[in-house]
């Protein structure tokens, strides 16, 4: 299984997602006042006081994790290509949901704050994830190829 490069790709899927989650997609300090967003939440520090809103905020981390897990679950169906090949398009939705929603979140506290901030690495981890998930889909498609030529000759 591990000698397949689309494993590998898709492993690389898994831990991006997983890892999009524990980094800041936005980070923003002015005036002593410190504003993240996270994938699972919101917060905003003020000197001592410490405000945290989840809601609607970890809809992008449900969805990497949704992600993560399509990924994982898709390496152990390595011996029926077409259904992996349907769950490559269906882990790219999720993919696609997670990028999405960081970005507009992300736009959307900066408009509503008024200041640009800084962009953190969640917000393109996911994007590595989809060019891999892309690239383990070709060589799964490439896979099915080979076994299909090798039907008609027999």
């Amino acid at each position: 299984m591990w000698q397949r490069k689309q494993t590998v790709f898709l492993v690389i899927v898994g831990v991006c997602m997983l890892l999009s989650i524990f980094f800041p997609i936005w980070r923003s300090y002015v005036d002593g006042v410190e504003k993240s967003l996270f994938p699972l939440h919101y917060t905003v520090v003020e000197g001592e006081a410490k405000t945290t809103l989840y809601f609607p905020y970890s809809l992008t981390a449900i969805c990497a994790i949704a992600a993560a897990t399509l990924a994982f679950f898709e390496i152990g169906k390595f011996q029926n290509r077409m259904l992996q090949i349907k769950l490559g398009a269906l882990n790219s939705l999720f993919m696609a949901g997670s990028i999405g929603s960081a970005v507009y979140f992300a736009t959307d506290l900066i408009k509503a704050n008024q200041q640009a901030g800084e962009y953190g690495l969640a917000l393109f981890l996911p994007v590595a994830a989809m060019i891999s998930n892309m690239i383990a889909n070709r060589f799964i498609r490439k896979d099915e190829k080979i076994v299909r030529d090798s039907d008609r000759i027999r």
